[in-house]
């Protein structure tokens, strides 16, 4: 077994691996970049290298610099993580060239699989079943949509050199194909150097279930089950659960041992996944394998109790597999779900700044959080913006569902905007519990998972004003603890009016659109109660704040919801964690006349740090509501800005490769009148 090995990746991931490695034995030696020079995985290694600036093809995209890392501290084995150059068949053939394991398979197995295309024809000879589709090495524009036509819209196109949903595209129609040629070629082109493109049918209510299998130098090979990763946005996977649900034994045999077939077909060592679009009458497909450990492969560790990454360094150091399929079993039920800097109110888009407050939920045997940040970290505009990633299991799929919902709601992060609300809402909806998935699953039930449809509030507008008046009330007593005088009248906890009654009017806005509410405080006795009035309903109220819940009794119904309170500058932003999902409120302060109008202005400003991919347009052109003016790129992701009305360009203010800064005017149109 090695005694020392470098980790050639960063965050969530490198920690990872360091963890089974520490537990091994074995001493670790991480890479960074500027941005990192202080990132847990950094401190968490044995020994630390620098490679060089932010941007990852300056650092850890450098396959020399990584490998020379290596030599100089003497590791014996290179762990490419997953992302990066785990999938680099060159940076697989330095380490050979240097006497340094790839803990991965050989460099033939990268290569076959490197291209969807060659690797579909080699699964066609093996015998894998396969999508229809056209991977051909005539590139032509004209070629691949006569493909597209003869097969029929919906089509799919893929980058043959991709992964994470880069260079893919959906084109429904025969009018859309051009456009989305051009805007697939592009991003693959950015994202892996190569816009060489296939085009498959497009399944309408697919499932996406991939089988985990592992290979060794000695001929043996095992699939680990399955893991259903269907709930996808952009083609990036959102939730994953193992195993796949309505998944029959013999089914889950015939793709196990497909999987497998595929792996012997390149000859693989080592981890791997196969990924397979399960239709609705039960045939399957191939689509991709991946060579590699998978960012979800927990979820497979929660229902064998087997370490992967364990596995990963007995098969490179020259061991057979720890198990025969035989002994390996299928144990309870597991999610993943991934927690992400970005707005889900818009568009997905990255999210960068400050961890502030970062507090997940308590880890254990049911519970596990995998991630590289602490409080006070920055998210990046380099890097990919997940923050961690929960995991949770249980004995069947209801409990460990149960248990995400609970763990969601625990987890608590204060600095930048994140998915917990959305994953909280997807995780407790009806059809998600009643399994009514497919990879279309969030566009399907959008208006259900933004609470999108129109919503009474009839609880949840009395209980986010009853919080409110509550908090006031503890920073009131809190206050007049620290005082010389704690019985000043400007230290009471009660809205006191001279000859008035005990009122205070509040603000709340929901999916913007503002409510008035009133709430009228009673005293009885020692304690006080509530009379909160909302659309001319008066509901007779109690309730508490212990820690982060809060109890309630409205008109003698109680109920609880777990809080979560983000001040900014301006308002205070109030999320309802209970059985009916999320409600994020916002509570809208009185305007004192500070804040500026900027009804009107059509300057166009930068929705987050990024880099400007390309703009589509001149200063003079006339521009129509909703056309494609520029593109910006950040955290592996594409943002079209688009013209929210007629008018000219005035103005451009940045080019094609410039960094931009979150906020910063992009350019200005004038509107026609």
């Amino acid at each position: 077994m090695f005694t020392k090995i470098l980790i050639a990746n960063r965050g969530e991931i490198a920690c990872r691996i360091i963890k089974t490695a520490r537990k091994m034995g074995i001493l670790t030696v991480a890479v960074y970049s500027d941005a990192d020079a202080n990132a847990l995985h950094v401190n968490m290694a044995d020994e630390a290298i620098y490679l060089g600036p932010s941007p990852s093809r300056e650092s850890y995209l450098l396959a020399e610099k990584v490998v020379d890392a290596a030599l100089r501290t003497g590791a014996q084995a290179i762990h490419p993580g997953y992302g990066f150059l785990s999938e680099n068949a060159e940076f697989c053939r330095l380490c050979q060239k240097h006497s340094l394991v790839f803990i991965g398979p050989p460099v033939g197995a990268i290569e076959a699989m490197g291209s969807k295309s060659a690797a579909k024809n080699i699964m066609e000879k093996a015998q894998v079943p396969l999508v229809p589709g056209y991977h051909g090495d005539d590139q032509s524009p004209a070629i691949i949509k006569k493909a597209a036509d003869d097969m029929g819209y919906p089509v799919l196109l893929k980058a043959t050199a991709g992964g994470g949903g880069k260079g893919m595209r959906q084109v429904w129609s025969a009018d859309e194909f051009d456009q989305g040629l051009a805007a697939a070629k592009r991003e693959a082109k950015s994202s892996f150097g190569d816009d060489t493109m296939l085009v498959e049918k497009y399944l309408i209510k697919p499932r996406h279930v991939e089988i985990q299998v592992f290979c060794d130098n000695h001929g043996n090979a095992v699939y680990l089950f399955e893991r259903d990763c269907s709930v996808q946005r952009r083609h990036q996977k959102v939730i994953e659960e193992a195993p796949a649900f309505s998944m029959s034994e013999s089914l889950r045999q015939k793709m196990g041992e497909s999987a497998i077939k595929s792996a012997q077909a390149i000859g693989y060592q080592g981890a791997g996944t196969v990924e397979f679009l399960l239709d609705a009458d039960g045939s399957f497909y191939f689509m991709e394998m991946n060579t590699r450990l998978q960012v979800e492969h927990p979820v497979t560790e929660m229902i064998t109790r087997e370490d992967l990454v364990e596995w990963q360094f007995r098969v490179a150091a020259g061991e057979t597999l720890p198990k025969k399929q035989h002994q390996l079993k299928l144990i309870g039920h597991a999610f993943e779900a991934r927690i992400y800097a970005e707005d889900p109110n818009n568009d997905f888009l990255p999210a960068t700044g400050k961890l502030s407050f970062l507090q997940p939920p308590i880890e254990s045997k049911f519970v596990r959080v995998d991630t590289g940040v602490r409080q006070g970290d920055e998210v990046s505009v380099f890097y990919d913006p997940m923050i961690a990633k929960l995991i949770v299991w249980d004995e069947n799929r209801e409990k460990a569902l149960q248990r995400l919902a609970k763990a969601l709601s625990e987890y608590r992060i204060n600095g930048v905007t994140t998915n917990i609300d959305f994953l909280y809402n997807l995780a407790t909806c009806q059809p998600f519990i009643n399994e009514e998935i497919d990879t279309s699953f969030i566009e399907n039930n959008q208006r259900i998972i933004f609470h999108d449809n129109e919503q009474a509030l009839a609880g949840e507008l009395p209980m986010a004003a009853l919080y409110l008046v509550l908090s006031m009330e503890q920073q009131a007593k809190a206050q007049a603890k620290n005082t010389n005088d704690p019985f000043s009248p400007w230290n009471t906890t009660y809205a006191w009016r001279l000859n008035e009654a005990h009122i205070y009017p509040i603000t709340l806005a929901h999916n913007d659109v503002e409510y008035q509410v009133q709430v009228e405080q009673k005293r009885q006795g020692s304690s006080s109660y509530y009379l909160i009035t909302v659309d001319g309903q008066t509901l007779d109220c109690q309730g508490n704040i212990e820690g982060n819940v809060l109890y309630t009794s409205i008109d003698g119904y109680r109920s609880s919801a777990t809080i979560t309170e983000r001040i900014d500058q301006k308002n205070s932003h109030i999320s309802l964690f209970h059985q009916n999902g999320v409600f994020n409120f916002v509570h809208v302060l009185p305007d004192c006349g500070d804040a500026e109008d900027n009804q009107g202005n059509n300057d166009f400003a930068a929705p987050m740090n990024g880099t400007m991919v390309s703009v589509l347009i001149n200063v003079g052109d006339k521009v129509e509501k909703d056309q494609p003016l520029m593109i910006m790129e950040a955290m592996k992701m594409e943002h079209t800005i688009r013209a929210t009305t007629s008018g000219t360009v005035e103005a451009i203010f940045f080019q094609a490769g410039e960094m931009v800064d979150g906020g910063a005017q992009l350019l200005t149109v004038s509107v026609d009148e």
